[in-house]
């Protein structure tokens, strides 16, 4: 494996990860709507059922139309990104395989079959079962969705927090010793709600945009009110929540992957009180001890102090990452020679020796393979910006929902003070501060709301960023490197296929939009 590795083209590395970004990056652009549309399409249905009122049964299946678009493309985007494991990250899937391709294999099993047999009543089942049934199956599609996207973050959550393994001399793999470990890992957990709930926000505001559009055409008024209301009160809710569960993740972040933290923040010096920056001058006092370690004295390792080695915060030391590096290469060693005094016939003894070098710096046998320790440092720039991005909108959507919920609903106080505290700012023009809720709103309004569809999506793939960014140069954190993940493959196979890639996912996400615009201005079926 070692001389595999040492014949690996950097072209290879590079090319290979930026084909899996672009692949990942576009994927990401169908899955959150599909997850956000689900909550919507089932709340609006169970409308239905609880009215018989045909015009929630209209309703209901325009955004499962719009939901079906959405969510044939995020298959065929996620078979491919499946496929480039084997095609591209050979060695990673070699290593890792048993471990990684369980959730996987849950997944397709599972949650795919799952989805696709109860999106198929969801469609064509409205004449041919009761409506409690295809009430049940319209929530079970998104619940299938859902339940996918949990099996997808386990085996990504794995990735960035090993658990539930154990390396194996013999094989040179690591097998799983606990499924259980693996599938209810905390980073798992933490991972999957909030990623999930923030996919929510895109959901909720892809509807209101609808809406807004609707409204600004002055069509369809009664399916976008309705349909607002159910969007704003799944934003605002989604939007703490993902607040709330960001923090979690943080502190999660702060415990297994430091040097990731360290990045999103810049932080070179760590220490007690830190303050989280907004912009570079400009910081929250005591914010990031609390982010990381839910106390404001808490302290936060920065990245020379990862880099050098540090004491955390039970006491315990923290090697520098150059003894690391030395210990990673003498469990390398070992393992090369375990392995040839098994093939000798060696006593039991040598055989044994070496096997306790190995298990004692197992931990660190990824670092075998890093040559700098500045390698071992993320990009800074894209961290930091990426999660300020992230955090700034989704306080701006905290924002936007909590004003459209009072405008949207016939609140008499709260609505007429929100349009007079709206017109005073100059928002509003004073000639529709008294009128209520949300329809004869300048059209700017609505432009706004149609705007901030492409923001939602900035935010989500921020998110993203920082996530996989922050994990550099792991594939798998403190185990494998990304050089030592790829196939042996010729760099430029691999910049063909990323710019075929690249042109059709493009026109896949231009058919797309094209399909939802026309279906959109189709509207409802009357």
């Amino acid at each position: 494996m070692t001389n595999l590795i040492l014949n690996i083209d950097c072209g290879t590395v590079d090319w290979s990860r930026a084909q899996f970004a672009i692949t990942a990056i576009y994927h990401w652009l169908f899955v959150p709507l599909t997850l956000g549309l689900a909550v919507i399409m089932g709340i609006v249905e169970t409308k239905y059922y609880r009215t018989r009122d045909d015009f929630w049964k209209r309703a209901a299946q325009f955004w499962q139309r719009l939901f079906g678009i959405n969510f044939a493309m995020g298959v065929a985007t996620g078979i491919i990104l499946e496929f480039e494991f084997g095609t591209n990250w050979s060695n990673y899937s070699w290593f890792v395989g048993d471990i990684f391709g369980a959730p996987l294999a849950v997944e397709g099993i599972v949650a795919f079959f799952m989805e696709s047999t109860f999106v198929a009543v969801m469609y064509f089942g409205w004449k041919k079962v009761s409506p409690g049934f295809h009430l049940a199956s319209t929530w079970l599609t998104g619940l299938g969705a859902t339940i996918s996207a949990w099996w997808i973050l386990v085996a990504n959550a794995w990735m960035q927090y090993p658990v539930g393994c154990a390396f194996n001399p013999d094989t040179m793999r690591n097998e799983m010793v606990s499924f259980a470990d693996v599938a209810l890992s905390p980073f798992a957990v933490d991972k999957f709600f909030h990623t999930v709930i923030s996919s929510w926000i895109i959901g909720a505001v892809f509807c209101v945009a609808v809406c807004c559009w609707y409204l600004m055409k002055k069509r369809e008024t009664r399916l976008a009110t309705e349909s607002m209301k159910i969007g704003v009160w799944v934003g605002l809710i989604a939007a703490l929540l993902a607040g709330a569960t960001g923090h979690k993740s943080a502190q999660s972040v702060s415990e297994v992957q430091p040097m990731k933290l360290a990045a999103m923040e810049a932080l070179y010096d760590g220490g007690t009180a830190q303050g989280l920056k907004i912009i570079e001058g400009i910081e929250v006092p005591y914010a990031l001890s609390f982010m990381a370690t839910n106390d404001f004295q808490g302290y936060v390792p920065g990245i020379n102090d990862i880099l050098n080695g540090y004491t955390r915060a039970d006491g315990t030391q923290e090697p520098s990452v150059d003894e690391k590096i030395a210990r990673g290469k003498q469990a390398i060693a070992a393992l090369a020679a375990y392995r040839k005094a098994k093939a000798e016939g060696a006593d039991e003894e040598t055989i044994n020796a070496q096997l306790s070098i190995l298990n004692a710096n197992m931990q660190y046998f990824g670092y075998g393979y890093i040559k700098d320790k500045e390698d071992v440092v993320p990009p800074i720039a894209v961290n930091f910006w990426a999660f300020r991005i992230m955090v700034g909108l989704g306080c701006v959507f905290i924002l936007y929902f909590i004003v459209l919920l009072l405008m949207v609903y016939d609140v008499p106080f709260l609505s007429i003070f929100t349009r007079r505290l709206l017109a005073t700012i100059g928002l509003l023009p004073e000639t529709a501060a008294d009128a209520k809720g949300i329809t004869g709103l300048p059209d700017w309004h609505y432009w706004a709301a149609i705007l901030l569809v492409p923001l939602a999506y900035i935010a989500s793939e921020c998110g993203w960023l920082v996530a996989e960014f922050g994990r550099q140069p792991w594939t798998i954190q403190d185990m494998l490197p990304t050089w030592a993940s790829v196939s042996d493959l010729n760099a430029s196979s691999v910049a063909l296929t990323f710019f075929l890639f690249l042109a059709l996912f493009s026109t896949m996400l231009a058919v797309e939009i094209n399909i939802l615009l026309k279906q959109i201005k189709k509207g409802p079926e009357k």
